[in-house]
């Protein structure tokens, strides 16, 4: 059976050592955050998550969800009682304001919780994350009466949330969708229609579940313009809070999907049901992109979360079992065979993920921290900064985080050969699981044209040269310095790579759009990899400014350098084969006509 142990003191060495996350004390939330408090919440965090989350998460994948008859939905064994458990300890607020009950600390912290439980189990996690997410849209675009009605309960976990965009003939594409919302006359709406692939979108876990709902007023423009964000609750709710009537919105089916079982995702009938309008009429999309960003963040977080409990099943596989010789002699001559892990091509497998997932966390944990600086600080000019890096950050973090974190989960279930193929394992649900997110809150295809499309392009490139500028200006710092070379070398020309890449877009794309998008994959990855080397020349000299301190973690940070100069060797240097394909262009892939497929 498949093991978890929360990576806390990698965490805490992000935090303190490489992010410096006291510097930010003058941020609201953050001076509350001291580093015993950060300690404390991620080792609770770390508990929770080994102990309560994770003894349901296999049990969960077999047993699934089941809908009976009337539309309710049956959540597997253990579910209830966990979310409870999850619920009491307050996480679901960590990071909201005070006012609406929760802590109102760093969302920074919430990301690192955040990797640990959705390690823990992916599926019931995506409950209170849905939930977290219509919170923050409800903060931005709700009204102060929406707030004080839906809020508290919602971070009290009482009631969940949801976000309801797709419909069965149109995903990424919005603008083709027909849920339509007929005004009553008394402020509210009549909504009618059918979405699909709705997360969470009936369960027997809270009392009461806000859907959010994107539909189209009568009479609105054709097109993303005409659409509105309503909130529809499964039941009414009446003015001194209690729960009222049913409102006409039903569960009509369950999806029967490749992974996350423990998770319902829902087909939703809207009859009439009464919806009330989030923000003005037709600017739907913009109240609902603050939950969609909150959830590419949240989904890249599930990439990561993946990639690292499959690495720590793979670890433990690779060192137990024995099968045939070292090729530099025997390692374990007592027995009749060495442990796996002596052989290079598992050490490489298990390398290569342990190098992501470390560099990923980084990563995870600095877009994060941009996200807070840019709601929480008080310097406008500091707050356009993070927003744009973070901005830039968003579809790197969910494409690549999660791309990778599937290639790595099948990489682990490889180290266990045939009984990597066999369910009581655990590693085939764990393949089954991070394949979704490389599809929901905008397929991966879709985060590489945001990015190469629009995000280079915003502001007159001020995000990207803002980027290349900060990771430049770390390597030019550290260039006299030889300990570092083996790590700011690499990511030099990484960078330059990266740069010369987004030259060629500029060069080639504008007359030729079709350049931009054979090239953009490759280019999110290529920004990834340096993103990724970047964190992980951060992270090298840190650690060597601590062992030259005498830091008594010694073993703990010679491990980081070896790492980091794995990466920095093994790599870093496709950079250059992004680079190349990029350059290659559109004219092969664009060429044949649609029958020749």
């Amino acid at each position: 059976m498949p093991v978890y142990k929360a990576p806390v003191t990698d965490t805490l060495f992000i935090l303190k050592d490489v992010l410096g996350i006291e510097r930010y004390n003058n941020l609201p939330g953050f001076a509350d955050a001291t580093p015993e408090m950060i300690e404390a919440i991620a080792s609770e965090a770390a508990r929770l998550s080994e102990e309560v989350l994770f003894p349901v998460n296999y049990s969960g994948d077999q047993e699934g969800c089941v809908r009976a008859d009337d539309g309710s939905v049956k959540t597997p064994k253990g579910f209830k009682e966990a979310y409870d458990a999850y619920c009491e300890g307050g996480w679901i607020g960590l990071a909201v304001p005070e006012e609406f009950g929760g802590q109102g600390l760093p969302y920074t912290l919430h990301a690192a919780v955040g990797e640990y439980t959705s390690a823990a189990n992916m599926s019931l996690m995506m409950y209170p994350g849905l939930t977290q997410g219509a919170i923050a849209a409800i903060l931005v675009h709700g009204s102060q009466e929406q707030k004080q009605t839906y809020l508290p309960k919602m971070v009290e976990g009482k009631w969940s949330g949801t976000m309801n965009l797709t419909e069965p003939h149109c995903g990424t594409d919005l603008g083709l969708l027909r849920t339509k919302a007929v005004p009553n006359g008394d402020g509210t709406y009549k909504i009618s229609g059918q979405k699909i692939f709705i997360s969470a979108g009936e369960h027997d876990m809270t009392d009461n579940i806000v859907h959010l709902v994107l539909a189209r007023i009568e009479g609105a423009p054709a097109g993303t313009k005409g659409i509105s964000l309503f909130i529809v609750p499964k039941f009414m709710v009446n003015e001194d809070g209690s729960l009222g009537e049913r409102n006409t919105v039903v569960c009509g089916a369950i999806e029967h999907k490749m992974g996350i079982h423990g998770n319902a995702t829902c087909v939703m009938n809207y009859d009439e049901a009464t919806g009330y309008l989030i923000g003005a009429e037709n600017k739907g999309l913009n109240a609902m992109f603050v939950m969609m960003n909150e959830a590419r963040l949240g989904v890249g977080l599930q990439g990561l979360a993946i990639a690292e409990v499959a690495y720590q099943n793979a670890v433990a596989y690779a060192k137990d079992r024995i099968q045939g010789r070292s090729l530099s002699g025997p390692k374990a001559p007592e027995k009749a065979a060495d442990p796996i892990i002596v052989h290079p091509d598992i050490r490489r497998t298990l390398m290569t993920i342990k190098a992501f997932n470390e560099a990923g966390r980084a990563f995870m944990l600095w877009t994060a921290l941009k996200s807070d600086i840019a709601h929480r600080s008080s310097d406008a000019a500091e707050r356009q900064s993070a927003d744009d890096l973070l901005g830039l950050a968003t579809p790197i973090l969910k494409g690549v985080m999660t791309d990778k974190g599937f290639d790595h989960a099948v990489m682990a279930q490889q180290v266990y050969g045939g009984h990597g193929y066999i369910e009581e394992w655990g590693m085939s649900q764990y393949v089954r699981d991070a394949r979704i997110a490389m599809i929901y809150e905008g397929a991966n295809g879709i985060q590489a044209l945001d990015l190469v499309g629009r995000k280079l392009a915003l502001n007159g490139g001020r995000a990207v040269m803002a980027a290349f500028k900060e990771i430049g200006d770390f390597c030019e710092e550290n260039r006299a310095n030889e300990q570092m070379a083996p790590y700011t070398k690499a990511l030099k020309k990484g960078l330059n790579d990266l740069q010369a890449s987004t030259m060629w877009f500029m060069q080639n794309a504008m007359a030729k759009p079709d350049n931009a998008g054979a090239g953009s994959t490759d280019y999110m990855h290529l920004f990834g990899l340096v993103m990724l080397g970047y964190m992980w020349a951060k992270m090298a000299k840190s650690a060597q400014d601590l062992i030259a301190a005498g830091d008594e973690r010694a073993n703990f940070l010679n491990t980081k350098l070896v790492t980091a100069r794995f990466y920095m060797d093994k790599i870093m240097p496709e950079t250059a084969l992004r680079k190349t394909r990029i350059e290659a262009g559109s004219d092969t892939l664009m060429e044949l006509a649609a029958e020749a497929f």
